[in-house]
């Protein structure tokens, strides 16, 4: 997974550095959303709020990470599929939060559907988050 993360970086043309490091890795590991207190907790690592932000922020805008909106107005973060680009990311998916366990993964198989909107509008951005119980917390 080391291997993974220092490709990552390099192909994004970033430094490597401690947090980047870790934060990534640490996407790579859990495989689902996560939340800047999710990651401050499990980096095992004690980088300042400040730190985990501006990582996050840089993810972000090398599309290397997506923003998920949350039902009590959070954000988590998920790593974007191999499409996603500089300013311009390509996670056109539905999103489901469980209301068990309040883990929130991509569904990648599942678009978001065209909205037709009005004669003169012109769509930007389109998230759509599903709510209900995961796999997992219905067995």
């Amino acid at each position: 997974m080391h291997e993974q993360v220092n490709e990552i970086l390099k192909q994004n043309r970033l430094s490597v550095t401690g947090s980047r490091l870790k934060i990534l890795n640490l996407f790579l590991k859990k495989g689902n959303a996560l939340s800047h207190a999710d990651i401050e907790k499990n980096t095992g690592e004690s980088f300042d709020r400040v730190t985990v932000y501006r990582t996050l922020q840089t993810f972000v805008e090398k599309g290397i990470i997506h923003l998920i909106p949350t039902t009590d107005n959070s954000i988590k973060y998920a790593l974007c599929k191999n499409d996603c680009a500089p300013g311009h990311h390509h996670d056109n998916h539905v999103h489901f939060i469980c209301d068990e366990c309040h883990k929130t993964i991509c569904l990648d198989e599942i678009n978001i559907p065209i909205i037709k909107l009005p004669k003169g509008f012109k769509p930007q951005h389109a998230e759509m988050v599903v709510t209900g119980v995961c796999g997992d917390c219905r067995l």
